[in-house]
């Protein structure tokens, strides 16, 4: 199956959290979209694997994503290294999209960066003929993304462009809360975090709103990328 998007991220929820407003809005407009996690959550303080991964499967169809995979890594504990970087390689090449969507280079938590750093070098290799790899038995052909763009979690850098997500918003959250295990819940017992505390998501809103009020809109996500400029085909487009 040839994707528009692929979103590559170290645990479930990373994309729901970053841009999942991005990822609908693409959706809507008739690109196809899939989404892969390199862990299933093990580590994670409430809830469990086995729930992380129902959870992300219900996310996916509330974004409308066509396909939902995850690389079975160790949470906090994968390495970078070329086995794992592979599995990356096999799920580019299987899907060829246009566009691929990762964590942040640095981020507080460890494995954000650590799976940037691997999404990263995993499309570039990705379109190298002699690094060879096989999916159902059948040599793969090289593909190398057009774009890499990494979504924001919970340091703030500079964006390199926002997009506007006024009308998508609402489905972001409802992504979010497919989650419920991670969230705020009175009637839970569990262990408290930072995800759990009654204000959490309203920050997650609030972010949004920031960035919207930057170009002019009600609500915006914001990405950066490797590249320092951008060409556009109408200037009309831009904010």
């Amino acid at each position: 199956m040839k994707l528009d998007i692929l979103t590559i991220a170290a645990h479930p929820d990373d994309v729901e959290l970053a841009c999942a407003g991005t990822v609908a809005k693409a959706v809507k407009a008739g690109k196809k979209v899939g989404m892969i996690d390199m862990t299933e959550g093990q580590l994670g303080t409430r809830g469990s694997a086995e729930l992380r991964l129902k959870e992300a499967a219900n996310a996916a169809k509330i974004i409308g994503a066509l396909v939902r995979d995850n690389l079975g890594m160790m949470d906090g504990y994968f390495e970078h290294n070329h086995e794992n970087r592979n599995k990356i390689i096999q799920k580019i090449r299987q899907y060829k999209p246009d566009i691929v969507i990762t964590n942040p280079p640095n981020d507080r938590h460890p494995d954000h960066g650590r799976a940037s750093a691997m999404v990263t070098e995993a499309c570039f290799y990705a379109g190298l003929q002699k690094i060879e790899t096989e999916w159902e038995g059948k040599k793969q052909e090289p593909h190398r993304p057009s774009q890499l763009f990494y979504f924001m979690q919970h340091y703030n850098y500079e964006p390199s462009f926002l997009v506007d997500i006024s009308d998508e918003i609402e489905q972001k959250m409802e992504a979010i809360k497919a989650f419920g295990s991670q969230f705020y819940s009175k009637d839970s017992t569990e262990p408290q975090t930072v995800l759990s505390q009654p204000y959490y998501l309203d920050h997650i809103r609030e972010r949004a709103s920031n960035w919207g009020y930057i170009i002019g809109v009600k609500y915006a996500e914001g990405f950066i990328t490797q590249r320092k400029f951008f060409g556009v085909n109408n200037i009309f487009e831009i904010k």
